[in-house]
């Protein structure tokens, strides 16, 4: 990609003599050089800061046959390339050994791109719409629990027993700050953050922006909050339904596009009803008419399907509409008339997914609607939870899978998904859920236990 697009995708990146010198001014001893898995697991080989100027220049090999998804033993090297814009002092670790973190770039020995490289899956989506002439603005809201440990023991209940925006029961208010001014030591801007609707479960917005940053600042949120949960006493989890009963996390994630020719806000039209472009619409189209096939990379654990069930404000059925949670997709409101802030919600992805390929899945669903022109259906503003099988059907609304092993087949199904993760992604994902959902159905529970074993 040219150097003017990828600054439009990126931003700025700073020279290597700007991070020699910050490294010189900070003391900065070690910087750790990072990158995800396929499953999304934040990966880290640690480098002496004295001899960052080298990696920068050749970058940093490693053996990608240990690394889940990336290759067999025989295709085993690759390097790292730091990407400079995401360089940044680890808050936590200063003074003894001050420590910094650079995400990278995965590479084949030959020097090409590495097709296994989850950031990189996402670059290749982004670099087709701005082909189309966009760039893809995101915004998720993870939810989290906090539980308290007893050593290394995570206690079975909630830290505390507050609901949605409560302030006396909320014994993580405090928490909340210090993990907010970490996040921003971490160059990342918070807009709220607030007790969720769940005991125990909490919830952070940071900035809404271009997609590859805000999948950086998705996984470095991920590990800042455990860090400080941790400096607490607590462990925090993303797990999407750590607990039976009630709520489970989700990450809505808020989308737009904007035009790379003048920067507006492409999902615009002030005439229409619900504030919506048509480029929005088949947007809206192509992620509804993929839904279930995203699932697999949204959604990815056999724990997501405990979340995707009616009754707990979770999205079940493939709709839309304005202000009715209940839909797969929502528009929400725009305050003060400020229609540049128009976007969608998708409400379905949970924050056990990788941020990269979940992001790069539903850019590539959003930009089939607009490539084909998919008439998005009408919206439905009722309660979709108190819908029937007859009425669902009348509608005409589908349902998302009901569990791991039908997001696997529904994505197999989908060749829109494949296309957007690549060969090399796409089977290794599919291998390592089939595995987990494989052994999820060997797996007799203590729910069959007490409920079968006196009576049959």
């Amino acid at each position: 990609m040219v150097t003017a697009v990828r600054e439009q995708l990126l931003g700025k990146e700073p020279t290597k003599d700007d991070i020699l010198k910050q490294i010189t001014d900070e003391g900065i001893e070690f910087v750790n050089l990072q990158f995800t898995d396929v499953m999304g697991m934040v990966k880290s080989v640690t480098v002496p800061a004295k001899i960052f100027d080298h990696i920068v220049e050749g970058g940093q090999w490693i053996d990608g046959s240990s690394i889940a998804g990336f290759t067999r033993i025989a295709e085993s090297d690759m390097y790292l390339l730091p990407d400079l814009s995401t360089f940044q002092i680890l808050p936590w670790e200063r003074d003894d050994y001050t420590t910094a973190r650079v995400i990278c770039w995965v590479h084949n020995p030959n020097g090409d791109p590495f097709p296994g490289d989850p950031r990189g899956v996402l670059m290749r989506q982004l670099e087709k719409l701005a082909a189309l002439g966009y760039a893809y603005m995101v915004g998720p809201e993870l939810e989290f629990f906090l539980f308290e440990k007893n050593g290394d023991e995570i206690a079975p209940l909630p830290h505390d027993r507050g609901g949605y925006f409560d302030f006396s029961t909320d014994l993580a208010s405090t928490i909340r700050k210090d993990m907010v001014h970490h996040l921003d030591l971490m160059g990342i801007e918070v807009e709220a953050s607030h007790h969720e609707v769940a005991v125990g479960q909490h919830e952070i917005d940071f900035e809404y922006g271009p997609a590859i940053p805000t999948a950086d600042r998705a996984l470095t949120f991920k590990y800042v909050l455990k860090a400080i949960a941790q400096k607490h006493g607590l462990h925090a989890t993303f797990m999407p339904k750590p607990q039976e009963g009630i709520n489970g996390s989700g990450m809505h994630v808020h989308q737009s596009l904007r035009s790379l020719e003048d920067g507006k806000n492409a999902f615009v039209d002030a005439d229409d009803p619900y504030g919506l472009s048509k480029v929005a619409k088949h947007f809206i189209a192509g992620q509804l008419a993929h839904a279930r096939g995203l699932c697999g990379v949204i959604a990815p654990l056999v724990n997501s399907y405990r979340r995707l069930v009616p009754g707990f404000e979770a999205p079940v059925y493939v709709a839309w509409a304005r202000t009715n949670r209940s839909a797969l997709i929502r528009v929400p409101a725009i305050r003060g008339g400020h229609t540049a802030a128009t976007r969608i919600e998708l409400r379905c992805p949970d924050p056990s997914c990788n941020p990269y390929l979940a992001f790069a899945a539903m850019l590539a669903a959003g930009m089939d609607g607009i490539q084909n022109e998919t008439a998005l259906p009408e919206p439905v503003e009722e309660n979709l939870y108190h819908f029937t099988d007859d009425d669902l059907k009348r509608r005409n609304v589908p349902t998302l899978p009901a569990t791991l092993g039908e997001a696997v087949a529904a994505m197999e199904a989908d060749p829109v998904v494949r296309e957007a993760l690549g060969d090399h992604v796409f089977e290794r994902l599919v291998e390592a859920q089939l595995a987990e959902w494989g052994e999820f159905r060997r797996h007799v529970s203590s729910w069959e236990r007490e409920r079968y074993l006196e009576v049959y």
